[in-house]
């Protein structure tokens, strides 16, 4: 918890708490209308991904809150300096997690029919490229609604509200709320249901310790909507999509083995740094206010 007597008054830690409730009361309705709407059409994808956004921004409306916390400020330099975990981090993760499976075989390296008759090598290259530039550009829009939601609002009432683990909580809400579909077989869904749904929340929550990193220490959303962008962009449109096999899925993709294993490893390392909140990025010239966040 922050460590500054200005942000642990007790109106500060009720305030956060009723904003939580109200938070949760708007998303769990939304949410599900959201997960049904999807299973029926996927087009509604969109909508299940903004519905965190919308919990949080009806929520600022009816307390009266104000906007200025979602931090929409992009940082300069400071934010400049992340860009190696925003484009780096799905590479580091997913080269030696498919890597694994496509060289012992668990898994196959294989082009999708659907593309041009090009070496396979080719293919991904060209399309990973695409997708660290334009794939994450696209997916910009969708991963905004969530981190609005996510980020720039119930993590900071976690911590504010004195929640024990308030890192640790936003990833395991995180990885719940994405449950609905995982379970209904429509993501990621390896061949068995429960082991899919630990591994998956392991990922998840895992991811989650580096995306609030970013948010905290950046004083920024947009590093964590970056990385959030890049990772379903070169993850889900291009290892995934050039990962074939009857047990792909058990090794690899978001409820794998692999992948669950190198994102906790990633989680481990980031969480041993020495982590400072910045609420909201100041204008020019201002230097940001830091507090020490002990997780």
């Amino acid at each position: 918890m922050p460590t500054s007597s200005r942000e642990t008054t007790p109106n500060r830690v009720q305030s956060a708490r009723r904003g939580l409730t109200v938070f949760f009361a708007f998303l769990v309705p939304l949410s599900c209308m959201g997960h049904w709407l999807t299973l029926h059409d996927v087009k509604w994808v969109l909508f299940l991904m903004w519905t965190p956004a919308l919990a949080s921004l009806l929520s600022r409306l009816l307390l009266r809150e104000g906007f200025a916390d979602i931090s929409l400020r992009l940082g300069g330099r400071r934010s400049l300096r992340f860009l190696p975990i925003v484009f780096l981090l799905p590479l580091a993760v997913d080269l030696p997690a498919y890597g694994l499976a496509w060289l012992t075989g668990l898994a196959q390296f294989a082009a999708p029919a659907a593309y041009l008759n090009a070496p396979p090598v080719v293919l991904f290259l060209v399309l990973l490229l695409a997708n660290a530039t334009l794939g994450t550009i696209r997916g910009l829009i969708g991963c905004f609604g969530e981190e609005v939601g996510w980020r720039g609002y119930m993590l900071t009432r976690l911590i504010d509200a004195r929640v024990p683990r308030p890192v640790l909580v936003s990833g395991l809400v995180w990885g719940a709320w994405h449950l609905p579909l995982l379970i209904a077989g429509a993501y990621y869904t390896g061949p068995f249901v429960l082991l899919s749904v630990l591994l998956f929340m392991v990922t998840v929550t895992s991811f989650g310790y580096v995306m609030a990193y970013l948010r905290l220490t950046s004083g920024s959303i947009w590093p964590a909507v970056f990385l959030h962008a890049s990772w379903n962009a070169i993850t889900q449109n291009v290892f995934d999509l050039f990962t074939q096999g009857d047990s792909a899925l058990l090794w690899t993709g978001e409820s794998g083995v692999f992948v669950a294993l190198a994102l906790l490893a990633s989680a481990f390392v980031i969480s041993r740094k020495q982590w400072t909140m910045i609420r909201i990025l100041p204008g020019k010239g201002e230097r940001p206010v830091q507090e020490s966040l002990p997780l």
